[in-house]
């Protein structure tokens, strides 16, 4: 752990250190030499508790570091490192800011690693950009989600048009994923169904194919997701919103769609396998969400309702990293559906049935004296009939930001009532109570 520390330090000094900014070069050493670094460097603690289990905890260390060469011919070169790296670990640990995926797969969840996650070849042309090889992506339902110390990143290519307004369009091939606690590059469609892919989907390989078409203008934007995969599901994922001033209030209000459907292969077994996924993939959910904010204040409202329906398996089904409804909370999409195989289990939220309810306010304190500092109070309800107690969760958010926000600092408290998941076959579990802790570091560089 100590090299990587040391790795780590050195490439700030570096970072920091160099005039030089990317740009295009006349040559191949002219690449290497006009590019960039840039990563993060990142403390984690974390404290989970569920009654009446002795509280997990761990401690990690470590971050991102990225290499991007300058243009040549508008074609690029990037590498990029993850590390995790644990300490002071007692005899309850909890993983999910190391290697919780790996354990999964029958290794050491406690065991900390470093992975070449991004590693690929770019090109861009004025709004046309195309890369080929591993690297992150955000979107709705495939997510870098680094709320747990690292990024999930995919294995393709992505072809995009890029442009600050109007219309923007891409199309891509995804064929592997690594989820953010693991170090380990699967097929996509495996990561989703695990040992199972075969017999699911009648092979043991599979790939995804994003499509994305959206329209946006100074006040409105309107998005469109598509993903395919053959033999497993297709995912379709609707949203927009408008937004608006009166006087010095802000106002926003969104609204999001999304459904999914099993396909091919993967639809004929679930089918005829009722038991196994509690039938074939058949989710559907409608959101809402009202914005308002005021000079350093900022409220929030959201309403999801993932609709019901009996004989299908109707809750979201999210093994990349995806957390799209609006009522998301930082303890939903507990890492359930993201591991290796999980990606027919559920929770909260998600969870074929349940309608949800999110309040959220912001504050920032620059108007003290203090700035950077803020606080952001969440509460959310959701309810489902199948659940024996609404599940009641409130999050707590203290942060620091400097002027540059290449510095931060957050201390995140988070309280569950009935903490609720669901299994693939659709039965429901809850934990009556749920308590977490975090303490995040992170330096931008």
């Amino acid at each position: 752990m100590k090299k990587v520390i040391l790795a780590l330090s050195a490439t700030i000094a570096l970072a920091n250190a160099s005039t030089i900014k990317q740009n295009s070069a006349d040559n191949i050493q002219d690449m290497f030499a006009n590019g960039n670094a840039s990563g993060y460097m990142q403390y984690y603690y974390i404290s989970t508790g569920k009654a009446p289990k002795v509280p997990s905890e761990a401690h990690s260390l470590g971050g991102e570091l990225d290499f991007k060469t300058a243009s040549l011919y508008g074609v690029s070169l990037k590498a990029g490192f993850m590390t995790t790296n644990p300490f002071l670990l007692g005899p309850h640990v909890d993983t999910s800011i190391i290697g919780k995926d790996n354990g999964v797969r029958g290794e050491d969840a406690t065991k900390g690693f470093s992975v070449l996650a991004k590693a690929n070849i770019a090109y861009k042309r004025d709004i046309f950009e195309m890369w080929l090889g591993r690297e992150t992506i955000k979107t709705p339902l495939i997510n870098t989600k680094r709320v747990r110390m690292l990024d999930s990143a995919v294995e393709g290519t992505l072809a995009s048009v890029v442009q600050k307004e109007g219309f923007n369009a891409s199309v891509g091939y995804l064929s592997g994923f690594k989820q953010r606690t693991s170090d380990t590059f699967t097929n996509i469609v495996q990561h989703a169904l695990g040992d199972d892919t075969e017999t699911i989907t009648g092979s043991a390989n599979g790939s995804v194919v994003p499509f994305t078409l959206s329209y946006k203008s100074k006040n409105f934007a309107i998005n469109f997701d598509n993903y395919y995969a053959q033999d497993f599901m297709n995912s379709a994922y609707l949203d927009g919103y408008y937004k608006y001033s009166i006087a010095d209030v802000k106002y926003k209000v969104s609204a999001q769609g999304i459904y999914q459907n099993s396909t091919g292969n993967a639809d004929k077994y679930f089918a005829q396998n009722y038991a196994y996924s509690h039938g074939k993939i058949d989710a559907k959910s409608l959101s809402a969400k009202i914005d308002v904010g005021y000079s350093e204040s900022k409220f929030s409202f959201a309403f999801s309702n993932v609709f019901k329906k009996s004989e299908v398996h109707n809750s979201l089904v999210l093994p990349w990293d995806g957390t799209p409804l609006y009522t998301n909370m930082i303890t939903s999409n507990d890492l359930f559906q993201s591991l290796y195989g999980h990606a027919l289990n559920s929770d909260s939220a998600y969870i074929g049935g349940t309608q949800g309810i999110k309040l959220a306010y912001k504050q920032g304190f620059n108007f003290t004296g203090f700035s950077g500092y803020s606080a952001t109070l969440s509460y959310a309800n959701f309810a489902n009939d199948k659940f024996a107690n609404s599940q009641n969760d409130t999050n707590l958010v203290l942060a620091y930001a400097n002027k540059k926000k290449n510095m931060t600092l957050a201390l995140k408290g988070i309280w569950v009532n009935n903490n609720t998941s669901a299994n693939k076959a659709g039965k429901i579990k809850q934990d009556k109570e749920l308590a977490q802790y975090r303490v995040i570091a992170n330096l931008k560089f």
